[in-house]
């Protein structure tokens, strides 16, 4: 375990998340927020002796990862980012409460949306916009753009390949081109462009820059803290569609994207997970439509609000036009399927994946069919070329961690006396990172109403989620700290 270099890659993102505090500290100046100033001034503080001491401490680290001090790595960096991040709404006295501010600063870069929050409109500008940020940073991954930025990151000796499996989403994590960090670079490019593209049609439909800023960060990310109340509820119908869009946009595995600027648009089109993605989206949307056209009366009210809360509930974003928890049980009930599955492989998505569908579902037809033929070899194949095994044993590993720690997660949240739906939303809804659930956690609603220890367990499930579940187990591994 090469402990000194895991440090200095903490006390180098700490640094960088202090620098992403500059903007916040900005606009808070520029609205005269002291209450906000001091917040981020105190946190930098305490960011900059952290990071400043830490990196001193292992400035002498050997560049040299194995795969278990990429998992703990990012295990650690997450942890390490979210209590340094929610120090400014500690210190300026807008979430006072330890652990609601952890809460709301986890469910940030975990871009989940969940909030403790009933009046959002009341926080000072800076804190907003630090608040969506958080969306933003954690969507594509806090150490990719570390990686993406850095000097000399091929010489690590593997290093670079160890941290981004550990910290992105999907069952096989490759190589867009041959080096690590060109790929890094890469992400972030298509990433920052279809964020500002976002943020232009945002701004032309009449919203004003901070406003749509916080909402193109929360679709960005996949995230959804909105800076209204009510969502997106209170905005026209074209700023609603533009976010509908793009929340898809963003759940599409952003290799596509680059095999688009490759003009390799052949290749995109044949991707078995592209095509899964749009179908499970396309009848999702006419399902629920039909289910809840009484409710609206008119086709373009009804596709507008279906359309809407697929796009966000599948690509794990969160954000709502409308109370859906008021739907019908079985629109709630395809929403809650659409909780799990989740978006793209690759994405800034949440959810189990569609990769990691396709793949049960065919791993699962090959155990039929060797059954009624034990002779025969049969392979899985994904886009015609065939899966390796390992791929397919993560994949089940994946599967039983998932519900293993659903189950404990909502029987651990049942002590605090809430409904059956209530709960089990509200693990469904942090663990695949989407945010509002039903009933008592639903999209009108918050999470303010569980107790402490509810929030941690929901914590763990945010991080455990956006993380792939595997570098939070292994942090809690005794086997993992012991041994060199």
């Amino acid at each position: 375990m090469n402990y000194k270099m895991t440090g200095r890659f903490i006390a180098q993102l700490i640094a960088i998340e202090g620098v992403f505090m500059l903007p916040a500290l900005m606009i808070s100046l520029f609205s005269n927020e002291t209450a906000a100033i001091k917040g981020f001034l105190y946190a930098l503080a305490i960011i900059l002796a952290f990071s400043g001491f830490l990196y001193l401490l292992c400035r002498k680290a050997k560049r040299q990862f194995g795969p278990r001090d990429g998992l703990v790595c990012v295990g650690v960096s997450w942890i390490m980012m979210s209590i340094l991040g929610c120090l400014p709404f500690v210190f300026s006295g807008c979430i006072p409460h330890f652990v609601d501010a952890l809460f709301e600063t986890v469910s940030g870069f975990t871009t989940t949306g969940a909030s403790i929050l009933s009046d959002v409109e009341a926080l000072p500008k800076g804190l907003l916009y630090w608040r969506s940020f958080t969306h933003w940073v954690g969507g594509m991954g806090v150490l990719v753009f570390l990686l993406a930025i850095s000097t000399g990151g091929e010489r690590g000796k593997g290093f670079t390949m160890h941290l981004m499996r550990a910290e992105s989403p999907g069952p096989d994590v490759g190589k867009l081109v041959p080096k690590m960090k060109q790929t890094a670079i890469i992400l972030y490019g298509i990433y920052m462009a279809l964020t500002v593209l976002n943020l232009v049609f945002l701004l032309l439909g009449g919203m004003n820059l901070l406003e749509a800023v916080c909402t193109a960060f929360g679709t960005a990310g996949t995230g959804g803290f909105g800076v209204k109340n009510d969502s997106l509820g209170g905005y026209s119908s074209y700023i609603q569609w533009v976010t509908a869009i793009f929340m898809f946009l963003f759940g599409i595995n952003f290799s596509c994207y680059y095999l688009l600027l490759l003009k390799q648009i052949r290749g995109v089109f044949r991707d078995e997970e592209l095509r899964l993605y749009f179908g499970i989206a396309f009848v999702s949307v006419v399902l629920i439509a039909f289910n809840i056209y009484d409710l609206y009366g008119s086709i373009g009210e009804t596709l507008k609000h279906s359309a809407f809360q697929v796009s966000s509930i599948m690509t794990t974003t969160g954000f709502s036009t409308t109370d859906f928890d008021q739907w019908p049980s079985f629109s709630k009930g395809i929403l809650l399927m659409l909780m799990m599955v989740g978006a793209c492989a690759g994405s800034t998505g949440g959810g189990i994946k569609v990769a990691r569908v396709l793949l049960l579902f065919k791993s699962l037809r090959r155990n039929i069919r060797q059954i009624l033929n034990p002779r025969k070899v049969m392979v899985v194949r994904n886009n015609g070329r065939p899966v390796e095994e390992k791929v397919l044993d993560n994949t089940n590993a994946f599967l039983s961690a998932y519900v293993i720690i659903i189950v404990l997660s909502f029987l651990i949240l049942s002590l605090d006396n809430f409904s059956t739906g209530t709960n089990i939303s509200a693990v469904l809804a942090c663990f695949n990172n989407i945010g509002p659930g039903l009933e008592a956690v639903g999209p009108m609603a918050n999470y303010g109403v569980y107790s402490a220890a509810s929030k941690l367990v929901l914590i763990v499930d945010m991080l455990a989620g956006r993380l792939e579940i595997f570098p939070i187990l292994v942090l809690l591994s005794r086997n993992t700290w012991r041994g060199k």
